[in-house]
């Protein structure tokens, strides 16, 4: 019996190597699929998009917010990996009858390369982990020489904002706070977590991004912004490469240093 503590400090016993292991995560689950786990990993969430053949081929168990219970009863699991922001508490506690559940807790980089050290281990795919975690500092190492050379004093503030009706941003302590970090802007919110915000245009961010995710913004939305911000440069953003924190931070800093070199 091996014990592995997670980002919660929980520990979870494990007998043996899992072998059917559910992903309530869409991030967590692309970085399972790069750590070559294959048809070990049974059972996904209905937004686990990456990759596209696990999409379509893996059983679905719901959504990171309402995940089935009897869906994942169904499917066996040794092992459940979820995330404390993107999944429900009482689902959690729900679904900890069925199997151990290892629980990440995301707020920056560091955590997001322990989480990768932590869950290669238990996995027994430590040496995948290990190398993915070196080329992800490469990559972002390359990305601070572009923000230095770039924004030398004065950093750019930037509202982010996630959702439309009511407006949402994110706002500091969070992992897209830290990726804007990363890229030399500063956050226009001071406020913690995503707080709804009322726009107006009294104080003026330098920039605006409008992300992909959670809400779709699109380009229709930009003429909406630029109203209430008619200062501000609107811009749409991918936003995995700023919130999903597995195994696409590979490529979140090659599109950072496009967009930054760009602005």
């Amino acid at each position: 019996m091996q014990e592995f503590v997670d980002q919660m400090n929980n520990t979870i016993r494990l007998s043996g190597v899992p072998r059917r292991i559910v992903s309530l995560v869409p991030s967590q689950t692309e970085l399972l699929f790069s750590l070559g786990l294959g048809d070990r990993v049974v059972g996904i969430t209905k937004f686990c998009i990456h990759p596209d053949d696990w999409f379509r081929s893996k059983k679905r168990v719901g959504g990171t917010k309402d995940v089935s219970f009897d869906k994942v009863k169904a499917l066996n699991p040794d092992l459940i990996i979820g995330n404390k922001e993107e999944n429900e508490k009482s689902n959690i506690e729900e679904l900890s009858s069925i199997a151990p559940i290892w629980m990440s807790d995301i707020f920056n980089l560091d955590d997001s390369l322990e989480m990768i050290q932590k869950i290669g281990k238990l996995v027994d795919s430590s040496d995948h982990a290990r190398l993915l975690i070196e080329n992800i500092k490469k990559e972002f190492s390359l990305l601070q020489n572009t923000v230095s050379a770039k924004f030398k004093e004065n950093r750019p503030t930037v509202l982010y904002l996630i959702w439309r009706k009511p407006f949402i941003s994110a706002g500091k302590n969070t992992f897209i706070n830290d990726m804007l970090n990363k890229c030399g802007f500063a956050n226009f919110m001071n406020e913690e977590r995503y707080p709804e915000i009322n726009m107006n245009s009294q104080k003026s961010p330098d920039y605006v991004f409008l992300s992909s995710e959670p809400y779709p913004f699109k380009e229709n939305h930009i003429k909406e912004i630029q109203l209430i911000y008619p200062k501000a440069k609107v811009l749409l953003v991918d936003g995995e490469m700023f919130s999903w924190y597995g195994s696409r931070l590979l490529e979140s800093p090659r599109y950072f240093i496009d967009n930054v070199s760009a602005l």
